[in-house]
């Protein structure tokens, strides 16, 4: 895949943010970048969180703008879909990863999408919207593990892991994915940028690295192994 990848760990478009935004917007090789807020995960308060994305990009230079894709036929429609034509940077926010899922999965939004990614543009998500990108996804009110849209294979993220204990975190995760899936525990304000095997910690906070038995953690500006 051409594009670059920004897997962000929750808390989008606030103080802290700023330099972890402005490397994504970098990232797509736009001056200024266009960035594509789609709030589709954010079931309880669209309008806002694609005005305070739209906020925050225009705040740090960015041409910023809304998709306003809320439910699977907005997904299907072509219009709409034209929205992201020319996007430097797409970002999915926060909210309900299942929503997500059920609205993007197959659609004709992600197939434009992935041909955007292939074209060199920045694909990036917080919290829900990172976590649908990866092969496998927790389903916070159930606990369990599902399939999910595989954007980048062999991964799964754990967003707002500032939260949680590795040790404690890794007994959990050898009981419920398989050995040969990496999971990124992501901290709030803090991401992973590029890719696969040229992945990068940005942001305010830490990335912790979960396989099989193992853990590491990382620390803002520092690159994760080029076997992750």
């Amino acid at each position: 895949m051409a594009g670059i990848i920004g897997l962000v760990g929750g808390e989008e478009f606030r103080a802290g943010c700023e330099d972890m935004d402005r490397e994504i917007m970098r990232a797509s090789g736009q001056d200024p970048a266009r960035v594509v807020v789609i709030p589709t995960a954010a079931v309880t308060g669209p309008a806002k969180a694609a005005n305070d994305g739209v906020r925050h990009f225009s705040s740090l230079g960015g041409n910023a703008s809304q998709l306003m894709v809320l439910e699977r036929e907005h997904a299907e429609d072509a219009e709409l879909v034209k929205g992201i034509e020319g996007a430097g940077v797409i970002y999915f926010t926060g909210g309900s990863p299942d929503h997500l899922l059920a609205t993007v999965r197959d659609s004709l939004l992600l197939s434009a999408i992935l041909a955007a990614v292939e074209r060199g543009t920045v694909l990036a998500g917080s919290s829900a919207g990172a976590m649908a990108m990866g092969s496998l996804m927790r389903r916070p009110r159930l606990g369990h593990w599902v399939d999910a849209l595989a954007i980048t294979p062999g991964i799964a993220v754990l967003p707002h892991h500032e939260r949680g204990n590795p040790e404690d975190t890794s007994r959990e995760l050898q009981g419920q994915v398989p050995a040969d899936t990496i999971v990124f525990g992501i901290d709030a304000r803090t991401g992973c940028l590029g890719g696969p095997g040229n992945w990068r910690v940005v942001g305010s906070g830490k990335v912790t690295v979960y396989r099989g038995a193992d853990w590491s953690v990382y620390q803002s500006g520092d690159n994760l192994p080029p076997d992750v």
